[in-house]
């Protein structure tokens, strides 16, 4: 039986006082679960609460961050590990959460969610302990501690799990949040109306996740920071199939060290334009706007053999590396030794892959990667039987159109065989229709979240070769069209800020350029929300390279970094053209593409 809401109270205002053992106890939980009725929609279930004292040691560089931490010290900490668990007035489901509540004399008064990556919710309660803050981790009612998202999007052939469907794209961080805040409350004793700063940060599909929490619960956010976000997820997953098909319709497979020169070649001849020879392309829109790959055609390349693995969904090559391990979807191959020059035919794939996806009467489907960028998706495999490179038809890419697009539990498309670029138009249209609600995450609206007062940060590697930066460009310029249609860039970074990322990959540093990388986004966040200082460039460190440890302020979006030549500093500036070169119509669609 519970207590009155008054000795609960009296119970509860004890609570910053106490140890942590003193509150960490299953009855002081359920004497703190809302009741049912007071969150629309969600019932608790009392007996399937649990409590215990736990020890966590905890990165600021932890990977369910991105990387984005404070600095790279770990640290350990005493905190509580509560589950419970509620279900939907009406469903026979069971959704389990766990938090973690760090000691009363550690709280902040925060709540910090933390965002997953590839088809995964992230599955650590732990990462706000290291801010003084409550944070969660949910299994969204289909066990994602166990499975991932795509293991269970259908119940059978034909036939969407949309219950897991909307829990994955939105609710059930949503929820979590919710459940997450009211207890914070009883757990610490705060009154009903106290503040609990809460915060999001994610990078990829945790970047999509951040975005589909101010989207859909922006009045419970303060703070959020959303990195290489994987929205517009129908054309986001089925671009991933694109380079095969142009591989497929021009007929030419290029070994894999031709891809390699032909994009380090264009590092290497696009370098200076942005003022500093640095071995990062701080400018892919002055590379578009003034480098021909044409003029690689003809330059010698060669690569000894190796054994090679192709990263699944959410991955790239990163210099951390706790990110190099195998990921679902990957594949391991043998290369032999690779010798020649770059050919006319590579350089076509290339430049078509760069050019982006268009209809056979060239009406423009999709932005494409950054002009410099890996070519990942277009690696082609070795046939040791006939001695040629062949198609290589990418899991992240065909997973999707069988699964989410044609319905059938396949984890690959077997062939390519009548595929043109009008039925990967017509396979990104399916699921933008099919999805549009659930995972597309790009309603431009933001109205919520910014009058509660909340403020995003948003940044994206330029030279992402997963998630094209481009594609957050084009959700900014949503945003900026639908909320600011008459006022200025300055006005909207009042509560969102973006920025690119020079040289970066998909979530990190990238091997083939030495450029800076954000190490401290939660600080910054921080300090805007609760101490009200916006911040107008975004800290970034250099990791490697001529430049390691060099300090460098990043550029608010629409402005781009320019070197002043001979020196080591550059200005942020503002140039038309090369604006006008990330900015997209897709009239391919019928309906807006935000």
């Amino acid at each position: 039986m519970r207590q009155p809401r008054n000795a609960l109270f009296a119970l509860a205002t004890t609570a910053s006082a106490a140890s942590l053992s003193d509150v960490c106890t299953v009855s002081h939980v359920k004497n703190i679960l809302p009741s049912d009725g007071t969150l629309l929609g969600i019932n608790m279930l009392p007996s399937a609460v649990t409590a215990s004292v736990y020890n966590a040691s905890s990165s600021s560089s932890s990977s369910s961050s991105g990387g984005m931490g404070m600095g790279g010290s770990s640290s350990s900490y005493n905190y509580c590990n509560v589950t419970v668990s509620y279900t939907h007035p009406g469903k026979d489901d069971t959704v389990v959460i766990k938090y973690a509540f760090p000691s009363p004399s550690d709280f902040k008064n925060r709540f910090y969610v933390a965002g997953g990556g590839g088809y995964s919710l992230n599955s650590d309660a732990t990462g706000g302990l290291e801010y003084g803050a409550v944070s969660g981790a949910t299994d969204a009612g289909y066990d994602a501690f166990n499975n991932d998202y795509d293991s269970v999007v259908l119940q059978g052939n034909g036939s969407v799990n949309w219950d897991a469907t909307h829990m994955f794209g939105y609710q059930a961080l949503g929820e979590m949040t919710l459940i997450g805040k009211e207890l914070s409350k009883g757990f610490y004793g705060l009154a009903s109306d106290d503040k609990v700063y809460t915060y999001y940060e994610g990078c990829s599909d945790g970047g999509r996740e951040g975005m589909s929490q101010v989207q859909r619960w922006g009045e419970e956010y303060d703070g959020v920071i959303t990195g290489a976000p994987a929205f517009r997820y129908a054309q986001q997953q089925v671009l991933h199939i694109f380079s095969s098909v142009v591989e497929h319709t021009l007929d030419y497979y290029p070994p894999p060290c031709e891809l390699a020169k032909i994009v380090n070649a264009t590092i290497a001849a696009c370098d200076p334009l942005d003022g500093r020879t640095d071995g990062v392309v701080s400018r892919t829109d002055l590379c578009k706007l003034n480098f021909n790959l044409t003029s690689i055609i003809g330059t010698p390349y060669s690569c000894a053999a190796q054994t090679s693995t192709s990263l699944g969904f959410g991955f790239s090559k990163r210099n951390d590396h706790k990110h190099k391990r195998q990921a679902a979807g990957s594949e391991t191959s043998y290369q032999p030794a690779q010798n020649g020059t770059v050919s006319a035919q590579g350089v076509a794939v290339a430049q078509a892959i760069y050019n982006g996806l268009h209809t056979t009467q060239g009406e423009r489907a999709y932005l494409s990667w950054q002009i410099a960028s890996e070519l990942s998706d277009a690696s082609s495999t070795y046939n040791s039987t006939t001695g040629k490179w062949e198609l290589d038809i990418t899991s992240m890419g065909g997973e999707y159109v069988r699964k989410f697009v044609q319905l059938l539990d396949l984890d690959n498309l077997d062939t390519l065989d009548g595929v043109t670029y009008d039925t990967v138009v017509g396979w990104m249209d399916t699921a933008m229709v099919r999805y549009y609600d659930t995972l597309q995450t790009t309603h431009p609206d933001l109205t919520a979240f910014k009058q509660s007062g909340g403020k995003l940060l948003h940044y994206h590697g330029e030279s992402d070769p997963s998630v094209p930066a481009a594609s957050s460009v084009h959700y900014w310029q949503s945003v900026r069209a639908i909320m600011y249609p008459d006022e200025s860039d300055a006005d909207m970074s009042d509560f969102y800020q973006f920025y690119l990322i020079p040289g970066a990959a998909h979530c990190g540093t990238n091997t083939l350029q030495p450029g800076p990388y954000p190490q401290n986004n939660m600080e910054t966040m921080i300090e805007w929300v609760e101490n009200g200082t916006k911040p107008s460039r975004l800290n970034a460190t250099v990791s490697s390279g001529d430049y390691a440890g060099e300090t460098q302020m990043l550029c608010q979006w629409p402005t781009r970094p320019l070197w002043q030549n001979g020196s080591d500093t550059f200005s942020c500036v503002r140039d038309e053209k090369s604006v006008q070169s990330w900015t997209y119509d897709f009239p391919a669609f019928k309906i807006p593409v935000f």
